[in-house]
């Protein structure tokens, strides 16, 4: 009689699952490089905030803040908030540049210069899916870095009050904090795409994207006073300012009558007697064009929406390119 044999099973090995498959792999090994600088970016950013926010705030505690009003603290303490603030604002301001010049323009002009896109053309994936995958990864990787930096400054503005700077139309404020910076940021990469999809080589593309994007943001800016139309306060001459004016930004100032008609503001400084000249004008109301503060958030996100519909006729050019150019 004979013994039954016990059969040995081996244990069942599980694969990993790999957390990245197909293109989304492809696309984080291919630019893995830009998606580490950006983290840096992001975190370093990140950690100047936190810093300086932290140093402002004892600076200005120590000098009776916020329980002092903001007219009298100190000077120096004051001055060197406005500096910081503005220093990285524009800073924040400058960065979708960065973004079209290192990550838009070379996204597809590198991989035309180094024979990568008529490698991709042999292999299975269609040409359309492997560009619509590097588009929208080099979009979110430009947006992910400019939301996060964008809220950590307002967050920085926001705890500083009525000391943050006031000319927020003119400074980097209106353009580092809100939707715009993202906006901005999506617009420069997709005008970099672009431009690298109809150059063959890199830098030709990353120096072409650098004055397209830089001369773009700087006509932007130039711009931002058609974005809403300005408010009219008249209040008699020689008096003080309203404190309705305190923290507004002031785009024209004049002087006017009784009826509401306007002349320059150098009327009758340069007379002999300044004082008869403006009575004979009937001048009694400085006027002053100006934009409050409550009209910001209104007009950052007509701007926004500029910047995004501009993005979108850029990759609706480039899905067309890919559509009918050859690589």
């Amino acid at each position: 009689m004979s013994a039954p044999t016990a059969t040995a099973t081996a244990p069942a090995v599980t694969a990993r699952p790999r957390r990245l498959r197909g293109l989304a792999w492809l696309m984080a090994r291919q630019h893995r490089t830009a998606v580490i600088t950006c983290a840096v970016l992001t975190l370093a950013g990140a950690a100047w905030v936190l810093y300086q926010r932290a140093a402002m705030l004892d600076a200005l505690h120590a000098t009776g803040w916020p329980v002092a009003s903001p007219r009298t603290v100190d000077q120096a303490a004051y001055d060197r908030a406005a500096n910081d603030l503005d220093s990285f604002g524009s800073t924040l301001a400058f960065l979708p540049v960065l973004f079209g010049v290192l990550l838009g323009a070379p996204l597809i002009s590198a991989d035309r210069e180094h024979g990568t896109a008529r490698l991709i053309a042999t292999q299975s994936v269609p040409r359309g899916r492997w560009l619509l995958w590097k588009l929208c990864f080099a979009l979110a990787l430009a947006a992910v870095p400019s939301v996060v930096l964008s809220l950590l400054y307002s967050w920085w503005l926001d705890s500083v009050g009525p000391l943050a700077p006031r000319d927020w139309l003119n400074g980097p404020v209106f353009g580092a904090t809100g939707p715009v910076l993202a906006a901005s940021a999506l617009f420069c990469t997709a005008l970099g795409i672009t431009i690298g999809a109809l150059a063959r080589r890199s830098l030709p593309a990353m120096v072409a994207t650098f004055f397209a994007s830089y001369t773009a943001l700087l006509a932007a800016e130039l711009l931002r006073k058609r974005l809403a139309t300005p408010r009219s306060l008249a209040f008699p001459l020689g008096s003080a300012q309203p404190a309705a004016l305190d923290h507004v930004v002031q785009v024209d100032q004049w002087v006017g009558t009784a009826s509401g008609r306007l002349y320059g503001w150098g009327t009758c400084v340069h007379d002999s007697s300044p004082e008869g000249c403006r009575a004979s004008l009937g001048i009694v109301n400085s006027v002053w064009e100006y934009f409050g503060p409550d009209q910001m958030a209104g007009m950052q996100w007509t701007a926004a929406g500029i910047f995004l519909g501009l993005t979108a006729l850029l990759v609706g050019a480039f899905l067309r390119w890919a559509r009918h150019s050859a690589l």
